[in-house]
């Protein structure tokens, strides 16, 4: 059995048309998102003992959400815990 027979109806599709128009480049798609979030969110830098980011990482990865947001939802918590305090 020869493959040529797949390989040319394979080969001879026309392939899809971007529809969209010319593709965004990668930093013009992180600046647009970043302007959106700007209202909403604020950027910080923070350096930490690799141990920790470790399991800031492993944190992250168990419950399926990055880890930006992991840091928001460890905020938020410490934030309920001593609403609960006072």
């Amino acid at each position: 059995m020869s493959q040529t027979g797949n390989a040319a109806t394979s080969s001879s599709k026309e392939k899809r048309q971007y529809r969209k128009g010319s593709p965004v480049p990668a930093r013009e798609r992180q600046q647009a998102s970043l302007a959106r979030r700007s209202s909403t969110h604020k950027a910080f830098h923070a350096v930490i003992r690799t141990s920790l980011k470790k399991k800031l990482a492993q944190f992250a990865e168990e419950e399926g959400i990055t880890q930006a947001q992991m840091i928001e939802k460890l905020i938020e918590l410490e934030a309920s815990r001593r609403k609960l305090e006072s």
